[in-house]
């Protein structure tokens, strides 16, 4: 791992004179899941006051905020008297209806949004987002667009095969995509996609996952934390290696594309930005999430500062705190609700083996207080410290295993 002292891409230290002190705000969240829950912890250990907005009753974030309303996004007249309670307003997750931000805006309170909902809008969107990475001139996969009713096999056609064929909005962890590999498998894709909005993608062949948290403050300072690599089952994130097991100039040059990118957007706040490694050696810019990602979690245990409170810091302007790592390697594990159900045919829940993982020295679990255990369902997660990448990789799936030994 890089020296504590160049740990990280850092930009521009600043000070805004607009700056909401610890202490002496309000911050609003817009959503309750697991990461708007970890963004309070992070938020009230500087002192502020933090309010939930979720349309969903005792949501995670909620449970430890010091105030959880619940409303839809739609609902204007709730959603504009909340921002109204807050000295600046932020999302933990992107897919939030843009049209009632956009009327916030309209209504004089755009400015306490952070970051702007267009680049919500963007990132929500799988064709805004590949259109403004092609506009922009980042590195990114070849694609096509099909519109509502659109020609899909002549899009499939034009990316050529292998490829992925994705709905346009409101995708994660692996819904709404598709792979095809021969023409066979083309009928089959416009009955699934048929009258949705469409974005086929060619496929690509990779080393590896890496994604890079960037932070970008009010007054243009950037901090980026170390890349990380993502092993994925089933669509959705498993593992993440930081720093990621690739060469220096690599790691130095997923952080710049990181940095553009944000400086581009014109972000305040934090991005998650996912990349491939290619075969080749390229770097291609697969998606962005402007918030908290999940493939950082690793940061609360392994850096000087962590994620949240990157993003604490960056919409209330205060300076961004250092990335500088607590240990060589980190080894963030999910834990999904199949935790809780050791056999394949298990119907009723069965407590997780917690004793594994508390016995370890070296290891921290973070659960996100989700009431029902569902397969599939992040409940939560653990970090393993170490020396080594490859040991400490086999400690933290060892530990896995032994999780879905119940308890």
């Amino acid at each position: 791992m890089r020296p504590a002292a160049e740990a990280g891409l850092a930009v521009g230290i600043v000070m805004t004179r607009n700056c909401i002190l610890p202490g002496t705000g309000r911050i609003g969240i817009l959503g309750g899941g697991q990461l708007g829950r970890m963004l309070a912890q992070a938020a009230q250990s500087l002192g502020f006051s933090v309010a939930v907005y979720e349309p969903q009753v005792a949501c995670p974030a909620g449970a430890v905020a010091n105030q959880e309303v619940n409303a839809p996004y739609a609902d204007l007249d709730a959603l504009r008297d909340f921002v109204h309670g807050c000295d600046v307003v932020t999302y933990e997750f992107e897919n939030i209806p843009t049209a009632p931000l956009k009327a916030l805006e309209a209504a004089g309170l755009g400015q306490r949004l952070r970051p702007d909902w267009r680049i919500l809008e963007i990132a929500q969107n799988r064709l805004r987002e590949k259109t403004w990475l092609r506009d922009q001139g980042i590195p990114h996969a070849r694609f096509a667009s099909v519109p509502e009713g659109g020609d899909l096999a002549a899009a499939i056609r034009e990316v050529g095969l292998p490829c992925v064929v994705k709905t346009a909005d409101f995708g994660y962890d692996g819904k709404g995509q598709l792979k095809l590999t021969s023409e066979a498998e083309i009928a089959a894709a416009q009955a699934q996609f048929s009258g949705q909005a469409a974005v086929v993608e060619q496929w690509v062949t990779y080393q590896c996952e890496l994604s890079v948290v960037v932070a970008r403050g009010v007054g243009g300072e950037l901090r980026t934390f170390p890349p990380a690599e993502n092993i994925h089952t089933n669509h959705i994130l498993d593992i993440s290696i930081l720093p990621a097991r690739v060469p220096p100039g690599m790691m130095a040059r997923a952080e710049a594309l990181a940095v553009e990118i944000a400086q581009k957007l014109g972000l305040v706040g934090v991005l998650g930005v996912e990349l491939f490694l290619t075969e080749s050696g390229e770097l291609l810019v697969n998606e962005l999430a402007p918030r908290t990602h999940n493939s950082g979690h690793a940061t609360l245990d392994a850096c000087a500062t962590s994620q949240f409170e990157q993003q604490v810091r960056a919409i209330c302007g205060l300076p961004l705190g250092s990335v500088a790592p607590r240990a060589r390697v980190a080894v963030m594990v999910n834990v999904l609700g199949d935790a809780w159900f050791p056999q394949r045919d298990s119907a009723v829940p069965q407590t997780p083996n917690w004793a594994a993982l508390l016995a370890d020295a070296h290891t921290k679990l973070h659960l996100y207080g989700k009431a029902e255990p569902r397969r599939g369902r992040k409940m939560g997660h653990f970090t393993v410290l170490g020396d080594d990448a490859e040991e400490t990789l086999t400690r933290a799936r060892a530990l896995k295993a032994q999780l879905h030994a119940a308890g």
